[in-house]
């Protein structure tokens, strides 16, 4: 994805809106710096940023991911893990009033 127009880091938050749209469907967000306007945005979009130290390959990022998927995840993340799963509700155990 290739964004036109002025994108230099000048306060305008203008430019926020296409990126945010593009990224509507993710949960996680990497990086290296952002703004505390901008990562309000994207909280607010329900998006967690997570901020790591510098460049880093995709592959060590969702490896390291995956390993703390596999493990305990943090409360934050269980929440997203459980956002998209349908509630399943036992119809045998209601009581009747």
């Amino acid at each position: 994805m290739q964004f036109d127009g002025d994108l230099q880091e000048d306060g305008n938050e203008d430019k926020l809106a296409p990126k945010l749209d593009v990224i509507k469907d993710c949960a996680l967000l990497y990086v290296a710096a952002i703004g505390g306007s901008a990562a309000a945005r994207v909280v607010a979009n329900k998006i967690h940023p997570v901020k790591v130290t510098g460049p880093e390959p995709i592959e060590d990022l969702l490896e390291k991911l995956k390993d703390v998927l596999n493990g305990t995840p943090p409360p934050w993340l269980r929440k997203v893990l459980l956002k998209d799963q349908e509630r399943s509700y036992d119809f045998d155990e209601e009581q009747t009033v």
